[in-house]
């Protein structure tokens, strides 16, 4: 059985090219913004981008894509250097039409399904 943590990192932008973003007084997980906590919120190994990730545990609506807007907004205005560009990524069991469509005119938010798998091991 897989570890938790070992969660196809390879296959999502944090993985690849991001770690957890840290400074004096925060770091990159549960990070508290003025309309919420974010997950994740990771910084490009290059530094040249900041990236919000926001986990869901089941099918998502697309009140979703504000939530990550509002804190890719936080992010943008407040924490983001100049030279910095804010990307956001969903990650949610299922999605639908309407997070779909919400999606289709935000360029700067993906979206990732996750699949959930493990074995049974008599002992």
């Amino acid at each position: 059985m897989a570890d938790s943590s070992s969660v196809n990192r390879a296959q999502i932008p944090l993985g690849r090219d991001h770690e957890i973003y840290q400074d004096e007084e925060n770091i990159g997980r549960q990070f508290q913004t003025d309309t919420g906590f974010i997950d994740i919120l990771a910084v490009s190994k290059d530094r040249q981008e900041l990236l919000v990730v926001e986990l869901k545990k089941g099918r998502e609506s697309d009140a979703v894509v504000g939530q990550i807007q509002r804190y890719m907004g936080f992010i943008a205005e407040d924490i983001a250097e100049d030279h910095q560009r804010v990307r956001g990524v969903i990650i949610a069991l299922k999605d639908d039409l309407r997070i779909k469509r919400a999606l289709k005119v935000a360029p700067n938010i993906e979206f990732y399904k996750y699949e959930v798998k493990f074995d049974l091991i008599k002992t």
